[in-house]
């Protein structure tokens, strides 16, 4: 269960400025509390870059309710913690390329294997246009977390839901070594296609009916959903999508799917990444 808070994390770079700044936003979007966490060895250090964060909070968002938090052990299992039972928290990312304090790689990879609540992942590259378009990214009916999540957050901000659904035709050959007749296969493209398109419309349909007010739009592409997706973050202010974690030998506990990972290193937006029960290995 979420509480009525946002978590940030920060670490007095430039980057974790912006990751506050959209983290104070969202508390106020929700009407929630501030808290912002700072991990290191000794938590006296931590006094001055927390208190710097408060003020800035406060003096962008009057009347906001915002506490320091000072944290002790690794940064990432930390404020994973801190955040277990948040509506949301924030970090921020490079995206693919350098690292260093709370950046992709670091902490905020670390955090979307740890995560147990939806992950914000604020990128350093992302776009600065307001495109007014929340993008969700879905694979089945199984991504009911994250199709929840892109909901409400399109109505907090009065923004239209783009819903994307990737698919690719996997032939199955059949046992015995006998030809196979092209029309056969492509009857079975068909009515693979025929079913793939149903999935967004199907997956959502009781979302529709609890968030009238949200527009939206469905979109089923025979694609890569990487490649999908990455091309339609293009024109939106936030993608969500499901963490589609598995067990697995990972020293950030579960092993983060290709697509999340592809979005966390190369999205033009940011990201928020809702977790989703852990697949058997």
């Amino acid at each position: 269960m979420t509480t009525r808070r946002v978590v940030v994390g920060v670490d007095g770079s430039l980057l974790a400025v912006r990751a506050l700044d959209r983290a104070a936003e969202e508390a106020a979007l929700r009407g929630a509390a501030l808290e912002i966490g700072y991990a290191v060895p000794d938590p006296d250090e931590a006094g001055p870059v927390l208190q710097t964060a408060v003020s800035r909070a406060r003096v962008r968002h009057p009347g906001l309710e915002v506490t320091a938090v000072p944290l002790t052990g690794e940064p990432a299992r930390a404020l994973a913690d801190l955040g277990r039972d948040a509506a949301l928290t924030v970090v921020g990312s490079r995206g693919f390329g350098g690292f260093a304090g709370l950046l992709l790689g670091s902490v905020s990879l670390r955090l979307a294997a740890y995560t147990e609540s939806p992950l914000l992942v604020v990128r350093r590259d992302a776009h600065p246009a307001e495109y007014g378009e929340v993008l969700l990214g879905i694979e089945s009916d199984e991504d009911a977390d994250a199709s929840a999540y892109a909901f409400e957050e399109a109505e907090r901000r009065h923004a239209r839901l783009r819903i994307v659904h990737a698919w690719t035709y996997r032939y199955s050959a059949p046992d015995a070594l006998v030809p196979v007749p092209a029309t056969s296969v492509q009857e079975d493209i068909n009515r693979q296609a025929a079913a793939e398109e149903a999935v967004p419309g199907f997956a959502v349909a009781g979302l529709r009916e609890k968030h009238p007010r949200v527009g939206i739009e469905t979109r089923t592409v025979r694609s890569g959903p990487v490649h999908a997706l990455l091309n339609a973050t293009r024109t939106a202010d936030v993608v969500v999508i499901a963490s589609h974690r598995r067990p697995g030998e990972s020293r950030y506990g579960f092993q983060l799917g290709h697509v999340t990972r592809a979005l966390l290193h190369h999205a033009h937006c940011s990201v928020v990444v809702v977790p989703s029960p852990a697949e058997e290995s």
